[in-house]
């Protein structure tokens, strides 16, 4: 991108939604939460939370379909949003109180990956800049180093801590091009958004990266958990630990969960599997609590590939990590009314 920090409006609107609209398959609402528009910025003047779309897996190294995770990620509840819908150990009803809206996929033609990044970067900014966090339903995970720096182009840059659960480090060089979903990462950090040292990743297993992109990331500073570790220590304590680091000379935290950091056997519906992962348990317990105990300025879940998942397992996973969060956030926000 040629100018990562300054978008002309002009260009934006052109390619804004009147109102919203799933680009794959009929049009509807996260859980039948009201709709909104970036065009009519008075339709987001009371909500603290707004769903974005981001139907993009052209960054994908491996099996594609991610492009059709935000449609699925919408439906996949038996119950839609009406009135009161309280979690049941919180007490708390996330989307009515946090004034949840849903404004619709971001165009992003799986040609146009550049352009299509830009536009979801500036919506980032702008849902950012009206006093709300972006909730981004992928898509595959090309589309943070647009989220995450769409939220820091508002609050700062190096000012927002990255809390990154994956199975991958997705901080490759390159994949054949300046777009793919294994390359955010190192692009975030050499953009400035986010520092290197307030860069916590959980979850990594596997065979990737090699030595020589393990040792660029420590040169960084990055903190990474790798699921060996993990299990030796704990979740809670790795999570404690990441959320003290993440807390430290930063304003707030943006939270990207790839649902590949969970086992497959629980998350089969996603592009770049591999075993050994999280329990679905484990992910929503830590979701909730980063909600809870963080300053949370915007989030996405990515990689959920519907043409892979059974029974709309993965989709439902997206889904309550959404909700999870959601009402961690609630939480919070209503202690500090207190």
């Amino acid at each position: 991108m040629s100018d990562e920090r300054d978008l002309p409006r002009s260009y934006v609107e052109a390619h804004l939604q009147a109102r919203p609209t799933n680009r794959y398959g009929p049009s509807f609402t996260f859980l039948g939460v009201p709709q909104a528009s970036l065009r009519e910025p008075d339709s987001l003047t009371d909500a603290r939370a707004v769903i974005l779309g981001a139907p993009f897996d052209a960054g994908t190294s491996y099996r594609p379909g991610a492009r059709f995770g935000p449609r699925a990620i919408r439906a996949a509840d038996y119950i839609s949003h009406s009135g009161y819908r309280p979690h049941l150990g919180l007490g708390v009803d996330p989307l009515g109180e946090l004034g949840v809206v849903d404004v619709g996929d971001v165009n992003m033609p799986q040609l146009d990956s550049e352009g299509g990044l830009r536009r979801l970067m500036e919506a980032c900014r702008q849902v950012s800049a009206a006093g709300a966090m972006p909730v981004v339903l992928g898509g595959d995970h090309t589309i943070t180093y647009a989220t995450a720096q769409g939220v820091a182009k508002h609050h700062g840059f190096g000012r927002v801590a990255l809390i990154h659960f994956d199975a991958h480090a997705d901080t490759g060089d390159s994949e054949g091009g300046l777009w793919g979903h294994g390359t955010p990462m190192r692009r975030l950090i050499l953009s400035g958004a986010i520092r290197g040292d307030r860069f916590l990743q959980i979850g990594l297993r596997g065979y990737w990266p090699d030595p020589p992109i393990l040792e660029w990331m420590a040169e960084q500073r990055m903190r990474w958990y790798e699921m060996t570790e993990v299990v030796e220590r704990g979740l809670d304590a790795c999570l404690s630990e990441a959320l003290e680091r993440a807390s430290d000379d930063c304003d707030g935290v943006f939270l990207s969960v790839d649902v590949d950091v969970v086992d497959p056997g629980m998350a089969p519906g996603t592009g770049t599997p591999e075993s050994g992962g999280l329990t679905s348990r484990q992910l929503l317990d830590a979701v909730r609590r980063i909600g809870m105990e963080s300053n949370l300025l915007g989030m996405d879940v990515v990689e959920v590939a519907p043409p892979y998942d059974q029974s709309d397992v993965t989709a439902l996973l997206g889904n309550r990590v959404v909700l999870e969060t959601l009402s961690g956030v609630t939480v919070r926000r209503n202690a500090a009314q207190r």
